[in-house]
């Protein structure tokens, strides 16, 4: 069996105005700006570092990279061009 013994530390829990802060320990520094933080249902606290942006090329690997959908689009409705009038001020 594979045992992956987590690293975890107590923290201490501190007022910053009307928020709630922890101190984070130096080796769970996190190398961002913001995290993302979330709840489960059971109180489970979770963070995570908020990536950048994607570049186009980035978002086309990240998605050749996920299964393909399962359901197709749903048809468009082919409807009638509206005539558009290039002369009129906006």
């Amino acid at each position: 069996m594979n045992y992956h013994k987590r690293d975890e530390r107590e923290v201490s829990l501190f007022r910053n105005g009307r928020s709630q802060a922890v101190r984070i320990p130096k080796e769970f520094e996190i190398d961002a700006d913001k995290v993302l933080m979330w709840k489960d249902p059971d109180g489970t606290i979770h963070m995570q570092p908020k990536q950048a942006k994607m570049t186009p090329r980035e978002l086309a690997a990240f998605l050749r990279s996920r299964p393909p959908l399962e359901e197709d689009f749903p048809p468009i409705e082919e409807l009638p061009l509206e005539d558009v009038d290039l002369e009129r001020d906006p």
